[in-house]
């Protein structure tokens, strides 16, 4: 048996044609895909963005209410090195320049082997001492308010000048490798390959062949990489999503060759296929652009997937039951025929493909310090913290280990040694001050009917729905074990009639 995941950085499925025929995306290998596979209707993230919705990967449980970006701890169950252990050998292939960083370098050792490609959005590659010539930009904001220059320009220029031809792109280069473990492996038993290119992610830099598949006139500013409140002209943002729907093309080029090498060798035989995306990106929709800095609107949070399963063979079918990136964990140690773990909250997906069954009737999703955000496909309901409870937030962990940056001095002052959570394998874990990085609380409170306004343009006032949203909010939390003071930080305290974890 052997398993691909092809995973891709901020897909917004609305950009799909299999999701959305009315949209304008030249994509004919996702809809290849979509007749290949199940899918899923309602698969939404967990916790965002990039590295906790990794940790969510491996360990099949959310990240987002008691830690914000970083490694794996010792604790964690990590699903590639729980293959590893059993015989199966796991290759991660990526591009993703966070798995390189501080808060993401545990992560590839947990596979049997890994290669890495340079070059993506910031990546300090390229040595050069002098500062390049950057051109000017509509917006490229450093600062999660939307204000500031981008440190990251500097070195998002100098790697351009070292991409300049389809096969210089990180991603060309991680599907090469892809295409070659598969070639070398395809008469090889029990292994699992997961692919990873960091695009569609901003900035959408692409190919001037995947350009010219969407003609237009523009003279404006140079403008790739949008983030923050949307301030630009209407052709401005044509422009922008021109850029990103040229990217998702060569993303859609990418995957026909996985597509293409499954079918010359008949992998779809004894080949799992997971392709799906840690989460989706605003592309101008509800006055913003990015993912960090308004409430998860579905755009970020319901996301595209497929699964082909060869167990079932259940192709050009759709899903509707409620799943999540903690099931692809679950699903994988099925498929290959491993226990999953006690601690792992996803379930294995395998009667879901088969017959649509349902593993859950909620689901939770969030980033750490934002709205804390429960669906059951139907309804979306977005807590916000109560205004004056924005800060009351903490760290719990044993690798305090920012995106980029070790923890300060500063902070770990403030460490304080917690009783261990349910799932930390009897582990103390420091309990470290945090603070509220994306400011989303005074977008304030927010409740939508999803089936009947999938936009969420019109928030619903509806008193006794927001209450049975609410507690089923709390019943969530209290399966993840959520440390005391989210319910504080959320006005939940009062509404919860079961006794909540204290951590001293």
């Amino acid at each position: 048996m052997k398993a691909i995941i092809v995973f891709y950085d901020s897909l917004n499925r609305r950009y799909l044609p299999p999701y959305h025929p009315q949209c304008d995306t030249i994509a004919p290998n996702f809809c290849r895909l979509a007749e290949k596979s199940a899918m899923f209707c309602n698969s939404y993230v967990g916790s965002m963005p990039c590295m906790p919705a990794r940790r969510e990967l491996h360990t099949g449980r959310y990240n987002f209410l008691h830690r914000e970006w970083g490694p794996l701890e010792p604790f964690d169950d990590s699903m590639p090195e729980l293959l590893k252990e059993s015989g199966i050998y796991t290759h991660l292939i990526s591009d993703h320049l966070h798995y390189w960083e501080d808060g993401g370098a545990d992560y590839h050792n947990r596979y049997s082997s890994w290669e890495c490609v340079r070059g993506q959005e910031g990546d300090h590659w390229k040595g050069e001492v002098e500062r390049p010539e950057i051109p000017p930009v509509v917006m490229v904001p450093q600062k999660q308010t939307g204000v500031g220059e981008s440190g990251l320009w500097r070195y998002d220029w100098i790697n351009r000048k070292y991409i300049a031809e389809k096969k210089d792109f990180p991603q060309t280069k991680c599907f090469d490798l892809g295409c070659e473990f598969i070639e070398k492996n395809k008469d090889a038993d029990n292994w699992l390959l997961h692919l990873e290119t960091f695009d569609p992610h901003e900035p959408f830099y692409v190919p001037q062949e995947y350009l010219d598949r969407y003609p237009e006139e523009y003279d404006g500013e140079h403008f790739d990489w949008p983030r923050g409140p949307l301030e630009q002209s209407e052709k401005e943002v044509a422009h922008c999503r021109r850029q990103y729907k040229a990217l998702v093309s060569m993303c859609d080029d990418s995957l026909g060759r996985i597509l293409d090498l499954m079918d010359r060798y008949d992998m779809w035989e004894d080949t799992m296929l997971i392709v799906g995306t840690d989460h989706g990106f605003m592309l101008g929709e509800h006055e913003y652009w990015g993912k960090n800095q308004m409430p998860y609107y579905n755009e970020n949070a319901n996301t595209p997937l497929f699964i082909w399963d060869p167990r079932s063979k259940v192709a050009g079918e759709k899903r509707n039951s409620l799943v999540q990136m903690i099931d692809w964990a679950p699903t994988l140690l099925g498929y290959f025929g491993l226990e999953v773990p006690k601690d792992m909250q996803g379930k294995d997906l395998e009667e879901t493909i088969k017959n649509d069954k349902p593993v859950r009737r909620y689901g939770l999703y969030g980033v750490f310090s934002g709205h804390v955000n429960i669906t059951d496909g139907k309804v979306t309901y977005m807590r916000a913290p109560l205004p004056e409870k924005t800060d009351e937030i903490y760290n719990y962990t044993l690798m305090p280990l920012h995106m980029n940056k070790r923890f300060t001095v500063k902070e770990m002052q403030t460490a304080v040694l917690a009783e261990p959570f349910s799932f930390t394998k009897n582990c103390r874990v420091l309990k470290i001050k945090g603070k509220d990085k994306y400011k989303v609380g005074r977008f304030g409170t927010r409740l939508y009917d999803v089936e009947k306004d999938p936009g969420q343009l019109n928030p619903l006032v509806d008193k006794e729905l927001e209450e049975r949203m609410t507690q089923a909010l709390i019943q969530e939390m209290e399966k993840s074990d959520a440390p005391s003071e989210q319910y504080e930080r959320l006005g939940l305290r009062n509404n919860s009639c079961a006794a909540v974890k204290e951590n001293v």
